[in-house]
Parts: C-alpha cells; structure tokens; sequence
C-alpha cells in the first residue's frame, strides 16, 4: 500500500519547489520520502499514516513544553477569539516585553519581530548603524538566517574575504562578511589586528546548534566580548536557538557573557511566528521611529503569537523545569554512548540544558571542520533505522536536538533501548 506522506510528497512536489516549504524537511541529507505530520501531543507526533514517533526535532526547537500542551492552547485560543491582528500596538506586547527583559539580562530594550532571521537581519543593520561600519564577521557553520550577507561561507584563506554560499548572493554583498573558524580565538584576534577598524559586528550562536551541538569554548567568548569592547564592535549573541533552550537566561546567562546586542526566536513564540532583538538601550535607540535605522514589520507582535510566546515563558520559569530537562538530555546522551560503546560503534554525544547532539566520531566535536570529518552516512543508516522505531530526530547530521518537558524517564529509555537495537544489528 503506498504511504500517505509519499502520496502528498508526489503531490507537493508539482506545485512547490522541492516539495517542501524549507529545505531540509526534503530529507536530501539523509535520503528517503520527507514524513508530513498531521498531530503533535505532548511528546509525539503522528504522521500522514498515522504512525507515532518520540519527537526530538520539537517544531526545530520551539515546543519545549511539548505539543499542544493544554495552557498554550487555551491562550492561544482566547487571543483569536479577540481579533487575529491588529498591525497597532497592543497591552500584551509591551507585557512580553516586560517580561523578556525581566528574564534576560542583556536586554534593556527589546523590539519584536516574526522570525529569526528578521531578529538577525536586523541586529546587524542596527550595529551598522550604531558604529558606522560595514564589515561583519560570523563564523563557519553558524546559521542566522537567510539573509545575503549571511549565505556566506569562508573564503580559500583565514582572512579572505566571504564567498556566497547561495546563488542570488551579490559577491559585492558577501564580500563585506568575513567568516572565521568557530572556537579559534587566535583567528579572531588576528582579523581584528588587519581590519578592526572596519567592523561593525561580530555575529555568534553562543551555543552552535546548526552544525549539529558544539560546545563554546571559555577563551572564545572571551576574546569575541574583550576584542568588540577594544575595537568598538558590537557583539551580537544569536540565541534563535539557544534562547530558553540552555537555560532561562540563555546561553548568555549560562556562560555570563555580556552581549550588545541579542536575538530571539523558537521558545519565546511559543511554536508560533515570533521572534525578537534587543540589547543596550543607546543601540536599541538608533531604531526608527526614534533613529535612523529602519525596520518595520505588519506581523510584528502579532497578538495569537505573543499570547503563545507569553504563556510558554511563564511556563519554563516553574521550579526545576531547567533542572529535569537538563537531566532528562544528559540521561539520552549518556544512554545512547552507552549502547554505542557497548557494540564497538565509533560515537559520541553531549547536551547542555535541553539541547543535545549526536556524532558518529569518538569525541564531540568543537569545530565545523571536525563535524564535516564526522561519518554522515552512518548517521543517515541511523536516523533511517531510528525513524523505523518510532523515534524521531532532526534528518541531518548537522542539526541539534531537543527534549521538551512533555518527555518521561520512560520515553528516554524506549530511545536508548531502540539505539541499542540498531546498534546490536550494526
């Protein structure tokens, strides 16, 4: 009997390109026929044949109270009940503002946006603004969106100057983004040393999440916050990921980081379309309507997303949400080393607060170069044989995963359990 989700694939495939609405739900890295869900709950999703699966993917990061947990639903559903939009201000987006900048310590000011990459997007205009400059250096395999001067890759030398890595990209636009090697404090130093007087910003996922789970190191951060404080740059910290994600106050709180700038998306939209950016108030000002830094948005704040956003953020601040979670991910790496070791299979796995990673070499990686050297295609057998169990993990080797507070002991041992399975057959 042919499957429902190749069905709608076949379907979806004629009328959008690729067949999906954001390229890696096509399943290109791992191969095989994208899953099209049709109901999350708690910790499980459903698909188009009804099969149910453990969800690590969480919505790519968003549901860390699980699936339609019922609090989320019921406010989502009286906002709509007073109007879908508005495109004015409203009560509860200076309320999730408030509490935004009560929970983060880097926030003075805040300003909402709907997506991650607007939040991104536009931190960088504003730190062009602010300091007058053009230049900003990110770092490989950091992702903030897709905007052109961020489908940059590095150039043949350490400090060439980006090369697109997206056709449409101008090279005159990449070339005004440098892309350094994540975790090298020396090659940071060195960029500010040949052109520090150029650059505007330095953009960083604290905790890197879209080339699988990599870890800071401590002289990295450093330098990145000691070197924009010494050559007047702005640091911006991309949370989209990380923001709720390692702990309350972010990867910022976590690693007491002091950022300029911060940006916020996933978790505090609660699985709807909101995101935000905010920072140090004489930055945040050079915003209009009160500078010259333009931004806009008629979604911005939208009343159904905040009220999802507001109740999520309300919900992760009960005792020990952090606690539980962070335990709950350490007992899933450990589990899933565990049975790896147990059957001589090259593999490694770490997690901080709620995210973790999985790695088909012997240790965590700590660069984009070391995650390339990791084996992709076992990990491909593996997410294949795991999706067969009933468990669901992001389809990439170079993405991170998630576990909500909606997972139990219970679910995490089905997983380890399922692991050892496949290990056993490897």
């Amino acid at each position: 009997m042919t499957s429902h989700n190749q069905e709608l694939f076949d379907e979806s495939q004629k009328i959008i390109p690729g067949g999906v609405n954001s390229p890696v739900r096509a399943f290109r890295s791992v191969g095989g026929t994208p899953l099209f869900f049709k109901r999350g709950q708690g910790a499980y999703v459903w698909d188009a044949d009804d099969k149910r699966y453990i969800d690590y993917v969480n919505s790519w990061g968003p549901m860390i109270v699980g699936h339609c947990h019922p609090e989320v639903v019921k406010a989502v559903q009286a906002a709509a009940a007073e109007g879908l939009g508005f495109g004015a201000p409203t009560a509860a987006e200076l309320e999730i503002a408030e509490e935004l900048c009560k929970i983060l310590p880097a926030l003075e000011m805040v300003r909402l946006v709907s997506s991650g990459t607007e939040a991104t997007m536009t931190a960088i205009r504003l730190a062009r603004g602010f300091t007058g400059r053009s230049r900003i250096i990110k770092f490989e395999g950091c992702y903030h969106g897709h905007s052109d001067g961020l489908l940059v890759k590095a150039g043949s030398g350490a400090l060439t100057f980006g090369q697109p890595s997206s056709s449409g990209v101008p090279a005159e636009i990449a070339g005004l983004t440098t892309v350094l090697d994540y975790n090298d404090a020396a090659g940071l130093e060195k960029a500010f040393a040949e052109f520090g007087h150029e650059i505007a910003c330095v953009i960083v996922e604290p905790v890197a999440g879209n080339m699988n789970l990599i870890l800071p190191k401590r002289e990295f951060l450093d330098a990145m916050r000691n070197l924009c404080t010494k050559h007047g740059a702005v640091l911006i910290l991309d949370e989209v990921m990380s923001g709720f994600r390692v702990g309350l106050q972010g990867a910022h709180g976590h690693f007491n980081v002091k950022p300029d700038l911060i940006t916020l998306g996933k978790v505090m939209g609660g699985g709807l379309p909101a995101a935000a950016f905010g920072g140090r108030r004489d930055i945040m000002q050079c915003l209009a309507p009160l500078g010259a830094v333009y931004q806009a948005g008629t979604l911005s704040g939208n009343p159904v997303a905040v009220a999802a956003g507001l109740t999520t953020l309300k919900l992760v601040q009960a005792p020990g949400f952090y606690e539980r979670l962070t335990q709950l991910a350490k007992q899933m790496t450990e589990g899933l080393s565990a049975v790896a070791a147990k059957h001589g299979i090259p593999f490694s796995a770490q997690s901080i607060g709620s995210m973790f990673g999985i790695y088909f070499c012997p240790t965590p990686p700590t660069s984009y170069a070391e995650v390339m050297a990791s084996d992709k295609a076992a990990f491909n057998r593996f997410f294949h044989a795991m999706l067969a169990e009933g468990v669901y993990l992001a389809p990439s080797a170079f993405e991170a995963g998630f576990v909500s507070a909606a997972h139990t002991e219970a679910d995490i041992a089905a997983t380890i359990a399922a692991a050892d399975k496949i290990f056993a057959n490897w």
